[in-house]
């Protein structure tokens, strides 16, 4: 039986530790990826934690799970170019992915995202790419240049944040961090977003032009706004995202086969 393959693409290796433990025990090895980036490999059997049986549907086997770590850097930017270079590198060698999940801490936009939350997208947006104009802000895709939004796969999202009790809700990809109580308002109401972060819309941007379905999930480390660094929460959203993929590890490997919709 085929494995299903996918790669997890974070900011930093932090991030991606803390998602390579969650999936563990067995530590990752190196793999083939990009050029002048590390690529991690977890290949797990796809077994389900004793108590988190019933979550799973009987009728599906048990299929093995390749997951690829990749440290792609911050920003929409650098998250991009390290993941359409991984997703590139894949599809030479004939063995592309399934799926594509962007994977992090994030600023959580209060009160339906407070510190501790766990956030997993049903939307993926670029809520600085556009124009500011006497009337507001335009987004690119009103200007007729692209596309702010892409869409996370309806079912296999909804699904995931059941799963994780998480809020399931857009995500906006950011180059300027918010740091005033005015702006966090404007992104919340405009957008009806949960958590605030920097790569999501790169990476889907990559996954797209590859034609693979993508994820972003997120743990909240601080609340979007004004800039309180004593009452961030870095450690605790890291331990967050950890746990989420021990959680994930067997719904991606039973609950969801390819092709994820």
């Amino acid at each position: 039986m085929n494995p299903v393959r996918v790669l997890i693409v974070t900011a930093v290796d932090a991030e991606r530790d803390a998602v390579g433990h969650g999936l563990g025990p067995t530590a990752p090895v190196a793999a083939p990826g990009p050029p002048g980036r590390e690529l991690l490999r977890l290949t797990c059997d796809g077994s389900t934690p004793r108590g988190e049986a019933h979550q799973m549907p009987s009728a599906l086997r048990r299929r093995p799970l390749t997951v690829d770590l990749l440290t792609g850097g911050v920003g929409p930017a650098a998250a991009a170019a390290a993941t359409g270079a991984a997703l590139a590198v894949a599809a030479v060698h004939d063995v592309p992915y399934d799926l594509v999940i962007c994977a992090g801490i994030a600023g959580g936009f209060a009160p339906v995202a407070p510190t501790g939350a766990v956030v997993v997208a049903d939307r993926v947006i670029a809520a600085d790419l556009g124009c500011e104009t006497a009337d507001g802000f335009l987004p690119v895709d009103t200007l007729g240049f692209g596309t702010c939004e892409h869409a996370c796969p309806p079912h296999l999202s909804a699904a995931v944040a059941r799963v994780l009790g998480a809020v399931h809700a857009p995500v906006l990809t950011v180059s300027n961090v918010t740091g005033t109580e005015e702006r966090a308002r404007t992104l919340r109401k405009h957008h009806g977003a949960a958590a605030e972060a920097m790569e999501g819309f790169g990476v889907a941007e990559a996954a797209a032009v590859h034609g693979i379905p993508m994820l972003e999930v997120r743990t909240v480390s601080n609340a979007v706004g004004p800039r309180d660094r004593a009452a961030w929460r870095v450690p605790d959203a890291l331990a967050a995202l950890r746990d989420a993929f021990a959680v994930l590890k067997p719904v991606l490997a039973h609950g969801a086969p390819p092709p994820f919709s």
